[in-house]
């Protein structure tokens, strides 16, 4: 539902004696107005999941006669705590998942009455007050995902009350359980949430005292060992999640014991063997994930949901399980609503699907189901099934064709890595996320995809598609945040309609046969970071334009036909997040672009503060829980980039904020290289390699104290090699042979690692590793030499560097799925 005619203010500003307005999950789209402190008569006021933005007013909290205020889950919603007074009648107080910032006041120990405060993913910093302990009527405390800071254990001694505490994902560290302790004294204590807060060793005994837990979830901590016999002691919970810890062992077979048990989350730990059969003994079992394991054996699947009537979540991904799907037992499944069944040696598709008919999420990935998707899947769970993930399997297409698929709410189609053939299936209009890379397609993009106008990523890569792109891709750029449509066959000239505002972040049109120019509507696209043109047919002189693109750190346009001289940028701020730049195999001309070295900001730092990855993409992420949401299944769409290097492509896997290149080989450059290259002490590789250039190299050259890749090969540069240089400790790779180089090798440390093949075509170079002495060596005219790389020396690079650095370096084929 949504609040358009009238809108909020219209709809309340007469209504002055209102006492209870509830309005959850209908979208308001809109901030919250003044209007609402005039409501003296409010008692209840409920507006969860309504898309509300813009700053809360801080009277409401103060309200007369308020005594439930409800606006969690509106992500866009800011506001900050007032101070509170004693006659202030809050009871239920609930802001979780909004971004409330700020300090707590200490005045909130004023709110006698509170019973229920739930501020878990927000933005609130600083110290809990001491103050909270004087809310002697609270039962549930959820203070989970701030960036809060000191010790609980004297805070929450005297909350005798208490019956639910969430405190996960703090930024202080609990080293040791045992400073959680005081929490066996609260024996009522009903639900327990103390994930994320670094918690390492066994799962604590104090936990023992806590037996009328009901929901307990210690997730996303460092706890190993096994599953202590005690905790299945602990009859009444019904929710138990231990996932993404070490926890060793078998999962016990006592578990039969927690007959009350409705969710069970043991996901990435290490337990091993079967599956016990006492959990078939869960009747009331609702959700179980037991994913990222290393569990074997042989599991009846149909008996598993025959006996489990009650199940809406299934995960057994990523285990060593053998799944057995054939039998006479028809399961009754209605309930079924997510299935997690990847990397689980399936070669068909299950049988019991037939059944469902509230799917909602199937994972079939990394399985061996060879042949055609069946007609009976196709016109299954219509209008129920979100997202739909069967890549890194044997398929080859659909047993008919249809000219759209039918999901009718369909969010994510993931195909890729598989054997499809023939045209390109078109997903229905609901698709947010569209992947069918490592394919076999081919044919042009039919124009029915311009009607997918809530595209977030689409991936077309490593396919046989040929053909014009649609002008259309441009007009789609308002949703698409990624377009990847590399390693195909497409022709003809980019499309030219890229529209201002855009949320494109990653484009890779590489590997086509792409022609024309670089339409300069892509300067409408502000949020771009990665823009690939590489080994296409493109005709253009520099796009200095892009430098005014205040995101773009990745500019790889290696491989064309772009000519001329790279004029000076206009302004001292072009490109001035660039990290990565590839222009090799072009036809540039005149000197090295030196004042752009000046304002390459990004590659003059020396040492990044934290190790993080471009677009890491959310393509699932689904959440369960009441009051702490809890994360059932997350899928990451990691987006990869190749450095070319003398025909040999280095692919990235992840591109971290650590990759720093410029790659100017084979280009017609000329004249000296510019002094102002040594302000890049960011950098990681540096090729300069087959080009025109002159004069020495300079010594400035050794305050480049993070290279890790210097070619300076085939050249015509004159003077010795500065022994500066030997002051660039990570340096793993140094070609500056067929030059005009003389004197003496600089000796030790990096420079004691580099053979022969570094120098060749010098003869006025001496000293080790040559075998020429300075002393006796006369230097004599260049002779001719083979002006490319061996094979040898490529692959002897890309080793050291991948030995040396701390970047993920080697052929990682294609973007990767990380579950």
């Amino acid at each position: 539902m949504e609040l358009q005619k009238p809108g909020l203010e219209n709809l309340i500003e007469k209504l002055t004696n209102l006492k209870m307005l509830h309005l959850n999950q209908v979208n308001i789209s809109s901030s919250i107005p003044h209007i609402f402190m005039n409501l003296s008569s409010l008692t209840e006021l409920s507006l969860e999941e309504c898309e509300l933005q813009g700053e809360f007013p801080a009277k409401i909290f103060q309200l007369p006669n308020l005594q439930m205020l409800n606006v969690q889950h509106n992500l866009d919603l800011i506001g900050n705590f007032p101070e509170f007074h004693e006659s202030n009648p809050l009871q239920e107080l609930r802001l979780g998942g909004t971004s409330f910032t700020g300090e707590i006041p200490n005045s909130i120990g004023n709110l006698r009455s509170l019973s229920h405060m739930d501020i878990h993913n927000c933005k609130f910093t600083g110290t809990i007050p001491s103050s909270l302990g004087n809310l002697t009527k609270i039962t549930s405390l959820y203070l989970s995902q701030n960036k809060f800071s000191g010790d609980l254990s004297t805070l929450l001694g005297n909350l005798s009350s208490l019956e639910k505490l969430g405190i996960s994902s703090y930024d202080f560290s609990m080293q040791n359980s045992l400073s959680l302790s005081w929490i066996s004294r609260h024996s009522r204590l009903t639900y327990l949430s103390i994930s994320e807060i670094n918690l390492v060793g066994e799962i604590p005994s104090w936990l023992m005292n806590l037996t009328q837990l009901q929901f307990l979830n210690m997730g996303n901590n460092q706890l190993t060992g096994p599953i202590p016999y005690w905790l299945m002691n602990h009859n009444q919970l019904s929710s138990l999640f231990l996932q993404s810890n070490q926890l060793t062992g078998h999962i016990p077979s006592q578990i039969r014991n927690l007959t009350k048990l409705m969710q069970l989350g043991l996901s990435s730990n290490q337990f091993k063997g079967s599956i016990p059969a006492s959990i078939l003994e869960l009747k009331n079992l609702e959700y179980l994930d037991l994913q990222g394991n290393n569990l074997s054996g042989v599991v009846d699947l149909h008996l598993f949901l025959y006996e489990l009537k009650f199940l809406k979540v299934l995960i057994l991904s990523s285990n060593s399980l053998s799944l057995i799907t054939k039998t006479n037992i028809q399961p009754e499944v209605q309930h079924l609503g997510f299935i997690g069944l990847a990397s689980c040696n399936l070669n068909e598709f299950p049988n019991f699907l037939h059944n469902l008919e509230k799917l909602e999420v199937l994972d079939l990935s990394f399985n061996k189901i060879a042949g055609q998707i069946p007609k009976w899947f196709l016109n299954h769970s219509v209008d129920s099934l979100l997202h739909l993930n069967l890549s890194y399997n044997l398929l080859t297409g659909f047993q008919y064709h249809p000219d759209f698929l039918l999901w009718t709410r369909l969010r994510t189609l993931d195909l890729r890595s598989n054997k499809f053939r023939g045209p390109l299936p078109v997903p229905p209009l609901s698709t947010h996320f569209y992947l069918v890379s490592h394919n076999n397609l081919i044919g042009e993009i039919p124009p029915l995809i311009c009607n997918l106008s809530q595209l977030e990523i689409f991936d077309l890569s490593y396919n046989n598609l040929s053909g014009r792109l649609p002008q259309c891709l441009g007009n789609l750029s308002y949703t698409l945040l990624m377009l990847n449509l590399q390693n195909n066959k497409f022709c003809g000239s980019i499309p030219s309609t890229f529209v201002s505002g855009t949320n494109l972040m990653w484009i890779d049109l590489s590997h086509n046969e792409l022609q024309g120019r670089i339409p300069r509507s892509l300067a409408n696209c502000r949020m771009l970071e990665f823009l690939d043109l590489g080994n296409n047919q493109i005709s253009d002189v520099f796009p200095s334009w892009l430098g005014t693109l205040p995101e773009l750190q990745v500019l790889i346009l290696h491989t064309n036909g772009f000519w001329g001289v790279i004029k000076d940028p206009k302004t001292n701020s072009a490109f001035p997040k660039l990290r990565v730049i590839d222009l090799s195999g072009n036809r540039f001309t005149g000197n090295l672009p030196w004042k752009y070295f000046q304002s390459w900001n990004a590659m003059k730092v020396e040492t990044a503060s934290g190790l993080t990855y471009m677009q890491e993409l959310m393509v699932v992420d689904i959440l369960s829980g009441v009051d702490e949401r809890v994360y059932l299944f997350q899928s990451l769409y990691l987006c990869s980039v190749e450095i070319n290097t003398k025909g040999i492509e280095l692919i990235y896997g992840k591109i971290s904020n650590l990759l720093t290149a410029i790659i100017f080989s084979n280009n017609r450059f000329e004249e000296e290289i510019p002094e102002s290259v040594a302000d890049l002490r960011g950098l990681h590789f540096l090729r300069l390699s087959n080009n025109s250039l002159s004069g020495p190299i300079p010594p400035s050259m050794g305050k480049l104290v993070a290279l890790e890749s210097l070619d300076l090969s085939n050249n015509r540069l004159s003077g010795q090699i500065p022994p500066e240089l030997a002051q660039i400790t990570f340096l793993a790779f140094f070609n500056v042979s067929n030059n005009h180089l003389t004197g003496p090798i600089p000796q030790g440390k990096q420079f004691a690692t580099f053979e022969n093949d570094s120098y060749n075509g010098n003869p006025g170079l001496c000293r080790k590793p040559l075998s020429k002495q300075c002393e006796s060596f006369q230097p004599s005219q260049k002779q001719d030499s083979d002006s490319h790389q061996s094979l040898f020396e490529i692959y002897l690079e890309i080793i050291l560097i991948g030995y040396a650095s701390g970047l993920i370096v080697g052929a990682v084929l294609g973007n990767t799925f990380a579950k």
